[in-house]
């Protein structure tokens, strides 16, 4: 040993396997050590000898800078990954980044929101023509994730699909009645302001709702698609009666048209989506990446064009009290339908879930749908104020919740 290194000499033996046998060194008689020369010898630090006691393994760290090919092995070849595998690697985390992109949504739609205020000509071009192919959109990407398994399971709930309803139409419209009426009789806002938050309430539900539903929780997403596609189908008749009984002004809502746009927007996609996943799973398996990237952007479009196209009603003088009873309506909306649905169903298994699936429902309603019944059968503009802006504060909302909830699951 030399006293100035502090390292044991060793010469390579000729057979290269040491065994251990009963906690201590068993060198084989077969090995024979050959005198080697003295640039050969394997210079061992006394420091890299662990302890082996009770143990079958010995370490011993080799340190030289001349050893035999069959002491020392090419440290690139052992640790570097092959050039497919980082193109692997890559192709992996790129999929991972599109699947993750519904995390940013109300980033998102919040951007989509600003850019609308500060510049409107940014979405301007997305006319009301485009909002049934971009909502069929959302609702397509629903049915690619899903199967006819879970629309049967949906319809074995009936008790909470009549809640979803209950929510709908009932609780919703009061709360409607009551800010219209405060936003009148309280803030001293014109008649067809009040009118206008009314008509808000007696419409039905939002697709919106449904894709809410999807990124919080994708099992009840059939659920929520089939209330609201109840609604939807229901409100030729239910809309009409709440408008006159609230507002006391009988809509002559088109039936023909609105059933159309349930065949359009909700039917269609989803039995499209829900086909192309029986009969090419590969193609879906494809797909699947791409579709939460497209439908932020779809869902950016559907929220921006609305506020853009009606920008001068939004920044009226009422515009800012119209916004916070719009606010504070939907907010109580999705607090009633939260506890209502928790009392209801505090036995269910999966209650929580139950609670925003049903807070969704009530608390998101088709905005769209009262903006263009306000357009075509009220000569007042100011009925149009409430709708228009109601489809940016329940996007938000309704988006915000999306988040703080999938936070809170994680």
């Amino acid at each position: 040993m030399s006293s100035t290194t502090g390292q044991f000499l060793i010469q390579r033996p000729r057979f290269n396997h040491v065994f251990l046998q009963n906690n201590s060194f068993h060198i084989p008689k077969r090995v024979q050590f050959s005198v080697l020369p003295q640039s050969s010898h394997i210079p061992v630090p006394l420091s890299s000898f662990s302890q082996f006691r009770g143990s079958k393994f010995l370490e011993c760290k080799c340190a030289s800078e001349k050893v035999s090919e069959s002491f020392e092995r090419d440290p690139g070849q052992e640790f570097e990954p092959e050039p497919h595998q980082i193109v692997k690697q890559k192709k992996a985390s790129i999929v991972d980044i599109l699947k993750q992109s519904n995390s940013i949504l109300p980033h998102v739609v919040l951007a989509s929101t600003i850019m609308a205020l500060v510049y409107p000509p940014s979405f301007t071009w997305f006319t009301s023509r485009y909002y049934a192919p971009a909502l069929g959109f959302l609702m397509f990407a629903v049915g690619v994730n899903s199967s006819e398994k879970d629309f049967i399971e949906a319809f074995k709930r009936p008790d909470a699909i009549f809640a979803g309803y209950v929510g709908q139409f009932v609780v919703k419209p009061l709360l409607g009645y009551i800010f219209g009426i405060i936003a009148v009789t309280v803030f001293g806002l014109p008649t067809p302001l009040g009118a206008g938050i009314m008509l808000v309430s007696c419409v039905s539900g939002a697709q919106l709702s449904n894709y809410a539903t999807f990124l919080t929780d994708p099992p009840l997403a059939p659920l929520s698609i089939v209330m609201t596609s109840l609604s939807t189908a229901t409100a030729v008749f239910v809309t009409p009666m709440l408008s006159l009984l609230l507002i006391g002004k009988r809509l002559p809502v088109d039936v023909v048209g609105m059933v159309s746009s349930i065949l359009q927007i909700v039917i269609a996609p989803i039995t499209a989506g829900l086909l192309l996943n029986r009969l090419f799973p590969r193609l879906c398996e494809a797909m699947r990446p791409f579709l939460p990237p497209l439908s932020v952007l779809d869902t950016a479009c559907c929220v921006g064009a609305p506020l853009a196209i009606n920008i001068n009603s939004v920044l009226s003088p009422f515009g800012l009290t119209v916004s916070l009873l719009i606010v504070a309506f939907h907010l109580s909306a999705f607090i009633a339908g939260y506890f209502l649905s928790g009392s209801l169903f505090h036995k269910a298994p999966d209650v929580k879930a139950l609670q925003r699936t049903l807070s969704f429902e009530t608390g998101m309603q088709s905005s769209l749908l009262a903006l263009a019944l306000a357009n075509r059968f009220f000569q007042d503009p100011l009925v149009s104020v409430p709708p228009a802006i109601s489809t940016v504060i329940m996007s938000l909302m309704g988006f915000a919740l999306v988040l703080i909830w999938a936070k809170k699951k994680e």
